[in-house]
């Protein structure tokens, strides 16, 4: 009887470990996950934190783990000691999450997407040197923030914006509504090219412009490679008049300015161009102090003798070459080319398509 009942009470006993430990298993996993956010915005809040001359939070950290990934509400960066309370970074949502298209692959790499992310350069605050601003580097606290390795990018609503408050009027330039984006980052999917990875990127500049970038990347090298265009067109160029009147004391009263650039890089050589536009452009004559009539006056002289008189265009190219360590616009190339536009043959109002990736690799392999 009394083995009887020893053999019961085991029996019990093995039930009710059998019930238990998943219970326990469960609480325990539960636990997990409700802690999990918290974990992880600590380790995010310490991460910015911990960069030199610089101070940062995030306000929450959602988690999914059915989609393998986590999204940052609200991550702010800025100066320490910063004159302006406007923030450095502000990222409003940054969705980190695998890619699974490339986890069928065979390949562990990250996705991001970012709602209305804004990057304001405010000049004062960014002059602010510390005891260790030489060791500033805010770029790789944020790639540190990404456990694996980024294989896509996508930017919706985004701003970017260049302010300097001592300037006279004050200086604000900015591009609005930015749209990127850029996939293969990686490399996942392989192809003879050279280039791999693409980019893509649109967005709305001050003075109503309208900006477009399209390229080729591979930033698995050290020093990427890359073969990319840039257009900004139709910019009402009286918008710009605060910063052109600090930096060259003129104003427009009317007109339109447009860029078109051509960059490629091949081994950490560098060749392209920026053509910058003018088209029907006045300037404001004024009457305050004789020197800065007398400059409008020069200014507008060499106006009208380099401009085009089809098309009522000023233009100039400034070709840039070579190392990356010591690219620089050429002089000579530069006149040259407001005279061609003045005398010879007006620019059109589109990139050239004359630079590619061969171009920058031809450039390293002669110098």
């Amino acid at each position: 009887m009394e083995k009887k009942t020893k053999m019961m009470m085991k029996t019990n006993w093995l039930k009710k470990k059998r019930i238990l430990l998943p219970l326990v298993l469960i609480v325990l996993l539960i636990s997990f996950r409700v802690a999990l956010p918290y974990i992880v915005k600590n380790y995010v809040n310490k991460t910015l934190e911990n960069i030199p001359g610089y101070t940062g939070n995030v306000k929450d950290i959602d988690i999914s783990l059915l989609r393998g990934a986590y999204v940052i509400q609200n991550l702010y960066l800025n100066k320490v000691n910063a004159n302006t309370e406007v923030p450095f970074l502000n990222f409003k949502e940054t969705d980190i999450s695998i890619e699974w298209n490339s986890l069928f692959k065979g390949k562990i790499v990250s996705e991001i997407v970012m709602k209305e992310p804004q990057f304001i350069y405010v000049f004062e605050d960014q002059q602010i040197q510390g005891e260790d601003a030489a060791y500033d580097d805010w770029t790789k606290a944020l790639t540190d923030l990404v456990p694996i390795d980024l294989n896509r990018l996508r930017i919706y609503n985004g701003k970017a914006a260049f302010v300097q408050l001592t300037a006279e009027p004050n200086i604000d330039l900015y591009l609005n509504d930015i749209s990127l984006e850029a996939s293969n980052l990686r490399n996942v999917v392989r192809t003879d090219e050279n280039l791999p990875s693409t980019i893509s990127a649109t967005a709305l500049s001050i003075g109503q412009g309208k900006m477009t970038l399209e390229g080729e990347l591979d930033i698995v090298k050290q020093i990427p490679d890359m073969d990319v265009s840039l257009s900004l067109e139709k910019a009402n160029v009286r918008a710009l008049n605060n910063f052109i009147r600090h930096y060259a004391g003129i104003d427009f009263q009317e007109g339109e300015f447009n860029v078109y650039s051509e960059v490629a890089i091949a081994d950490g050589y560098l060749a392209g161009y920026v053509k910058p536009l003018l088209k029907d452009s006045k300037l404001i004559g004024k009457d305050d102090k004789f020197l800065e009539t007398l400059w409008e006056g020069f200014v507008g002289f060499f106006k009208f003798i380099l401009k085009n008189k089809g098309n009522n265009t000023l233009a100039t190219k400034v070709p840039i070459k070579g190392d990356l360590n010591k690219v620089q616009g050429k002089a000579w190339p530069t006149i040259f080319n407001l005279v061609k536009n003045g005398w010879i043959k007006a620019f059109v109002n589109k990139t050239d398509n004359e630079i590619n990736f061969k171009d920058a690799v031809e450039e390293k392999q002669e110098n």
